[in-house]
This record gives C-alpha cells, sequence and structure tokens, in this order.
C-alpha cells in the first residue's frame, strides 16, 4: 500500500511539474448570474459545484499546477495582473441579468492587446437565446469570429446521440477522442485567420475555431460545452469522450500560453 501510495504522489507531481506555474482566470463580469434560491453568485463559476458550474474543469487545471482566479470587475491591468488564461463564457442577457455587464470599447482594446502580448483567450458563446451577441461580437471579431444566434444540434430530452459529433479532425483537442458532446451550439463565422477546429457533421457550420494573434492565441467555442454537467459520466453516456477532451484542452491552453 506504502509504495501505491508514493506512486500516486509522485505521478501528481509529475503531473504538476509538466508545465510551468500558470493562473487561469475566469470571468464573472460579464457572465454574472445570481441564483434565485440561493442568493448566490452562480453558472459557469469555479466555485459552482452542481450541474451549472466550472468547478471540474477547474480541477483540471489545478491538478497540473495551475492557479484558477475569478475575474469579478473589468478587465483591465488591475485585474488582470499575472493572468495567463483568460477565459469569458456565455455573457448575460437581460433575462440572466437585469443590469448585464457589456463587453464595451475599452474592454476590447485592453483584451486586443493583452492577447497580442501573449495572453491565451477563450470565447465561449452559448446558442441564441441564451446569450448576449451583440457587444460579445465586437470583441470576438477582433479575432476573426463572429456568433451567430442560432442553436445547432438540439436535443430533445435525453436523446444523446442527436449531440453526439463523431467526425472529428486531427487536432490536440481531439487526440485519443471518438465522441463528443456539444448540446444547442451556436455557429461561427470565420474572418482574418481564424480557422476551423470543429465544423458540424454536415462541414457547413464551425462550432469550434482558434487564431494565432500577435504572440497569443485565441479560441472560440460555440457553447460552454465542458461545465460538469457534460465534461464527465454525470449524465453523459460512457461512449462519450467530453472529458477526455477537457483534458486536452487544459494541456492545450497551458502549452499555448508562453
Amino acid at each position: 500500500m506504502k509504495r501505491i501510495v508514493t506512486l500516486s504522489i509522485i505521478l501528481c507531481a509529475f503531473a504538476a511539474g509538466s508545465f510551468a506555474q500558470k493562473t487561469v482566470g475566469l470571468d464573472n463580469w460579464f457572465n454574472h448570474e445570481t441564483n434565485a434560491k440561493t442568493g448566490k453568485i452562480y453558472h459557469y463559476t469555479w466555485d459552482d459545484s452542481a450541474m451549472s458550474g466550472f468547478s471540474q474543469l477547474g480541477d483540471l487545471f489545478v491538478n497540473r499546477g495551475a492557479i484558477l482566479k475569478t475575474i469579478a470587475s473589468k478587465p483591465n491591468s488591475k485585474s488582470m495582473q499575472g493572468v495567463d488564461i483568460y477565459i469569458i463564457v456565455d455573457p448575460d442577457t437581460t433575462k440572466e441579468n437585469p443590469n448585464p455587464n457589456y463587453v464595451d470599447a475599452a474592454d476590447v482594446k485592453f483584451l486586443k492587446k493583452w492577447v497580442k502580448k501573449g495572453g491565451v483567450l477563450v470565447l465561449m458563446a452559448n446558442d441564441g437565446p441564451n446569450c448576449e451577441f451583440t457587444h460579445f461580437n465586437k470583441l470576438a471579431e477582433v479575432f476573426g469570429f463572429r456568433f451567430q444566434t442560432q442553436t445547432l444540434n438540439p436535443v430533445i430530452n435525453r436523446d444523446w446521440e442527436m449531440g453526439a459529433e463523431t467526425n472529428l479532425p486531427e487536432h490536440p483537442l481531439f487526440s485519443g477522442v471518438n465522441k463528443i458532446y456539444l448540446k444547442e451550439v451556436g455557429p461561427i463565422v470565420l474572418s482574418k485567420d481564424a480557422k476551423s477546429v470543429l465544423k458540424d457533421g454536415d462541414g457547413k457550420s464551425v462550432f469550434i475555431a482558434e487564431t494565432q494573434f500577435g504572440k497569443g492565441y485565441v479560441m472560440a467555442v460555440g457553447d460552454p460545452w465542458l461545465y460538469n454537467e457534460y465534461i464527465d459520466h454525470w449524465l453523459l453516456p460512457e461512449s462519450f469522450d467530453n472529458l477526455k477532451a477537457a483534458n486536452n484542452l487544459v494541456d492545450l491552453l497551458l502549452t499555448k500560453s508562453k
């Protein structure tokens, strides 16, 4: 038993030491929802361990030695100090937040410069009724993405295969991955140097895209697809590899961070 425990510690230490320590910031300014029952901030946050949270994705970063940070104010030199990777997920509509914090010109100017200097930015939108697009797209378009107000891959009840994507290209995100689940996705129109990472099975609609921008890197996804509900097999059948894809994403982002 002692030898097994020791080996486990060594393996964990090796995994954590594979990357220089990075700080991963998760936005809680543009996405700032309050649970009506508890009065607490929730939905796509590091601290939310319910199905609605990102706690399990956060654990994957921590397991590799990263530090998690919540960015609860506008992205600027103060709030983003020391942040290497910044994730913005599903900016609020007025339905979700009566006083949403929209992306403005100052945010766009700061993040454009931040990425150009080497920052890693992840933009996760959502399907049409559940995401603010007008202001969010002003940021996305700087990097060659435009999120569309559509809903693709609709899933009825628990008909999991309606959200299955199996035509996965050769890309680090999909190494060892055979099938992922993406439900109710907003497609992305590309411009500039942005490239598709994943298209829908029909090959027409872009679901995930990326671009190198200056010394930095940006990934855009039409859904917050790796939150707790769908990152592992809490609900998903064993045939889906979302957890493997999440591990790949974490490794990719840490590798891209200078």
